[in-house]
């Protein structure tokens, strides 16, 4: 009967089936979970995992294994690949910089990435040719244009810029408001499209502005971190761009060097040496021994030109 006390066991309670919902839970079968590790245990855990020394082992073996030892901050994992974007997806999941359990999964996303280079045939650091660019006057003309006249013309500038640089096999590594960082494998290549952007440029004007592209091309060993290239060269070239502060080409001599002038007469231009005024102090950023020359048509390197140069080296 629902609910009595057996005469065998007094103070039992029998449950019957009807007895369902009458508040008296049924016996659970036994589960085969694991119990929880000791709290010391996980203290142990934690600190080893936390430990400086253990850290600082790891990193240093990382530097005898192939690839970036660095590998994992934002510059090394930007672009890309699987490596990357599980380098990406690691540093977020493990955020703690110290830690051991990080270092070792990032030591082998660096092997990974290195073999993922090893694979493509590309070396880590080649030689290419950088190529700066922006506009000249445009950020005081975007001021009185507003932003609907900037985006606009920034927009007809990509399409003629970029394209012919894109079309002669360079590779655009940033944009950077009015200008772009591209990279080419062979200096003649970067010029000759670099003077097709500028021709394509010519056809634009928008709200009065017709936009004139200053150019700095240097030739050298950049540092290569993932999509993105650092290093003097890189810095060298934006310098050799900023020479040009009325606009044109500038071309420094480890670039020149690797162009015949054979080339330069089937291209139509000559190279003329920049010169520093007597009275003006030096420029930073370049070697000072690092020659930089102008690129100009037949028709810019007329007499009458010839004197309204104000760059400076």
């Amino acid at each position: 009967m629902p609910g009595s006390v057996s005469s065998a066991y007094p103070g039992r309670v029998e449950v019957g089936a009807g007895d369902v919902g009458s508040g008296v839970p049924e016996e659970a079968p036994t589960a085969l979970v694991p119990p929880p590790p000791p709290r010391s245990a996980l203290r142990w855990l934690h600190a080893t995992n936390h430990s400086s020394a253990l850290v600082s082992f790891v990193r240093r073996a990382r530097r005898l294994l192939p690839g970036d030892p660095e590998f994992g901050d934002p510059l090394s994992t930007a672009g890309d690949g699987g490596p990357l974007v599980a380098a990406r997806a690691a540093d977020r999941l493990l955020g703690d910089r110290d830690a051991v359990s990080r270092e070792l999964s990032l030591s082998v996303l660096q092997v990974w990435q290195a073999f993922a280079e090893a694979v493509s045939r590309r070396p880590a650091n080649p030689e290419v040719t950088l190529v700066f660019t922006d506009l000249v006057g445009f950020s005081t003309w975007a001021l009185r244009a507003g932003d609907d006249a900037a985006l606009t013309l920034l927009r007809q500038v990509a399409r003629a810029v970029e394209s012919p640089l894109l079309d002669a096999g360079g590779h655009i590594v940033k944009r950077m408001g009015d200008g772009i960082m591209a990279v080419f494998g062979d200096p003649i290549v970067a010029v000759r499209a670099v003077l097709a952007a500028r021709d394509a440029l010519k056809s634009i004007e928008v709200e009065g502005y017709k936009p004139r592209m200053r150019v700095g091309i240097h030739t050298g060993r950049p540092q290569r971190l993932a999509a993105d290239w650092l290093g003097v060269d890189v810095n060298i070239a934006a310098r050799v761009m900023e020479r040009a502060t009325k606009g044109g080409i500038m071309v420094s001599s480890p670039t020149l060097d690797l162009i015949p002038q054979s080339e330069l007469d089937v291209l139509g231009v000559a190279a003329k040496r920049v010169r520093r005024p007597v009275f003006a102090s030096r420029l930073t950023g370049i070697p000072p021994d690092l020659a930089i020359y102008r690129l100009k048509t037949r028709r810019e390197s007329s007499p009458s030109d010839e004197n309204s140069d104000a760059d400076v080296q």
